[in-house]
């Protein structure tokens, strides 16, 4: 999906303390996870809250442009200084994400065209005002050099990547120092005083597509389960303590649970159950925005459903209206689902 577009609610209320005795720093203990207690207590404030009534909302890239502006990226005092949400209701979004494609690729811009250190600048600003950030990862194709998205005229490789990547796979070596290319910038994360900041990674979305190299079509379920754990595992060999991990298919399982789980990662690995659908009316015509709510309300409860099942926290991790063609699409379709 295109990124610009994307809102990020969330069911929750962030609440984060510390205490423990092993630590990795004077303020950043270990918990009993392998993950620092501020990550863990960021989980157990979003699976606890998720029954509150209240959610916590964000947008992607909230801080780096919008509509008719981009931000200073040579400035730094204006990190955070900008943001749509704040102008239409005077306070920053308590949720933003960042996309990590490209950071594989040792680029100074992401796939958004937003600088990698100013994501980590915004990152750390957002956790000292008390909101959270979910990271996603349009991650390149390590074995056509394309970009996440399969083209049809290399459809035939592209969709043998996953493959590649697992194991004894052609790509595999490669793959690994693209994964260790992400656990840097994790571990950059640390404010001044020496806190890493708990973030929501949210690689390999949208899976029960096709369109992506690690999609539906590409993989079997047991690849894609392969690729989520061999990422996992990588990230925490490479000292990564300050991540929870969100799953969030697209719309195609639609509200039938068999389909929502077929790849499920499995509990041991992930935290976070989501799924993205987006409101596509290119001219606001109402029958897309009625369509829109039937199926976001489906799949939100089919997910609400198995996120307490398996205890896990819940989230509609990416919607919007391209261009918000959509008349008042806060107010009368995604506010009422949310409630």
């Amino acid at each position: 999906m295109r990124q610009y577009t994307k809102l990020l609610p969330l069911f929750v209320i962030l609440m984060i303390t510390a205490c423990s005795e092993k630590k990795t720093k004077a303020d950043d203990p270990i918990g009993e996870s392998g993950r620092t207690v501020r990550t863990e207590n960021l989980l157990s404030s979003l699976i606890a809250q998720g029954d509150s009534g209240v959610y916590m909302f964000g947008h992607h890239d909230d801080t780096m442009y919008g509509l008719g502006w981009r931000a200073d990226y040579e400035n730094d005092s204006t990190v955070g200084t900008r943001s749509d949400v704040q102008s239409v209701c005077g306070d920053l979004p308590s949720v933003m994400s960042f996309d990590l494609g490209r950071i594989e690729l040792e680029d100074e811009n992401n796939l958004d065209r937003v600088r990698f250190d100013r994501i980590r600048k915004e990152i750390l600003r957002q956790f000292e005002r008390g909101g959270m950030t979910t990271l996603s990862w349009h991650v390149n194709n390590p074995l056509s050099g394309g970009n996440s998205w399969i083209k049809d005229s290399l459809r035939e490789v592209e969709s043998k990547t996953v493959e590649a990547v697992l194991g004894e796979g052609s790509v595999h070596e490669k793959y690994l120092g693209w994964i260790d290319k992400v656990a840097a910038f994790l571990n950059s994360l640390e404010t001044p005083y020496g806190v890493k900041v708990p973030v929501v990674f949210r690689p390999y979305h949208e899976h029960t597509g096709s369109w992506f190299w690690w999609g539906q079509a590409n993989c079997t379920a047991d690849q894609y389960k392969a690729l989520w754990k061999m990422t996992v595992d990588r990230l925490k060999e490479q000292g990564v303590v300050n991540a929870l991990y969100a799953y969030s298919p697209g719309t195609e399982p639609n509200g039938e649970p068999e389909k929502y789980m077929e790849r499920y990662p499995g509990d041991d690995i992930i935290d976070v159950m989501g799924f993205d659908t987006y409101c596509n009316t290119p001219n606001g015509e109402p029958e897309g925005v009625t369509a829109y709510i039937e199926k976001a309300n489906k799949g939100l409860a089919m997910t609400q459903m198995l996120a307490k099942e398996h205890g896990k926290a819940l989230a509609l991790t990416e919607t919007g209206n391209e261009g918000l063609k959509a008349e008042n699409f806060w107010t009368t379709a995604l506010a009422p689902i949310l409630a």
